[in-house]
């Protein structure tokens, strides 16, 4: 199926939230009035109802329990915040997906966020795109199976959803991969360019006429999070570290290789990941 005609698939981009939107519109501002950001999170009773359970989940550990968005931007920050609220209203388009483990898949988003931005705080890039694109970076998985889900189904059995080879499948399948169309729905949404940018061009970093860093950032952070998904030993993760994004980010490979992170959770956690509920 062509983009352009899998994109005008019925429920295959769900419309942003006015909430989400006007939230959207903050990451072009310079100074955003925190309290005023809450008051309008509090204003969709249902989101902020997903953001103070995700908030309260062990993936954070909060040394205390939230209770309202307002308590949740005073002790997560607005980066985190904002990025989970998106993700909430992004879940509740896409809660019902026939062969998609969405549990994994959101625990490999929000491990890809937390590790986006371990890895761009160092090499001093944007830690909030980082965190926010590393968070949304693979809706364009979901959106791909609401809009030919027998066709994905089939590439599910034969190259899974996380394995390190998926967009080059989903590129030779169908002439683009996740990375494409979830620059489409961004751009449905409103994000800001740089953030279309990056996941737009997450899986060849290179292939941009302008370089994108956070495109860079995005590639190595969910290869890592894929490979903890995978179960991938400290050869497998040598072997397969993405060298020439990581030299030019200039990243030490020591602090990604490394089988225990900070950033990550386990995949063999049970818990269930709050974005899915």
């Amino acid at each position: 199926m062509q983009l352009e005609k899998l994109l005008k698939q019925p429920n295959a981009l769900p419309s942003a939230p006015k909430v989400v939107r006007q939230l959207i519109e903050t990451f072009d501002q310079e100074d955003v009035d925190l309290l005023r950001a809450a008051a309008l999170i509090e204003s969709d009773p249902v989101l902020t109802a997903k953001l103070i359970k995700t908030a309260n989940s062990a993936f954070f550990g909060l040394h205390r329990s939230v209770t309202n968005a307002r308590e949740a931007m005073n002790m997560m920050g607005l980066i985190k915040v904002r990025a989970l609220v998106i993700a909430a209203a992004l879940g509740d388009g896409f809660h019902r997906l026939g062969g998609v483990n969405l549990n994994q898949f959101w625990r490999y988003s929000l491990n890809s966020a937390n590790l986006s931005r371990y890895i761009a705080l160092p090499i001093k890039i944007d830690e909030n795109t980082a965190f926010t694109a590393g968070l949304v970076h693979g809706i364009g998985e979901l959106v791909m199976h609401v809009g030919m889900p027998e066709a994905m189904i089939d590439l599910d059995r034969s190259v899974p959803m996380l394995d390190l080879k998926r967009a080059r499948a989903e590129k030779g399948l169908f002439g683009y991969s996740y990375a494409e169309v979830g620059a489409a729905l961004a751009r449905e949404w409103r994000f800001p360019q740089k953030m279309i940018n990056a996941i737009e061009h997450q899986a060849a970093p290179f292939d941009n006429e302008v370089y994108e860093p956070i495109a860079g950032v995005i590639h190595i952070a969910s290869w890592r999070s894929r490979a903890e998904e995978l179960s991938m030993g400290s050869e497998g993760l040598i072997n397969t570290y993405p060298d020439p994004i990581g030299l030019v980010l200039g990243i030490d490979p020591d602090t990604v290789i490394g089988e225990e992170i900070p950033s990550l959770t386990r995949h063999t956690e049970k818990s269930e990941t709050p974005v899915t509920a």
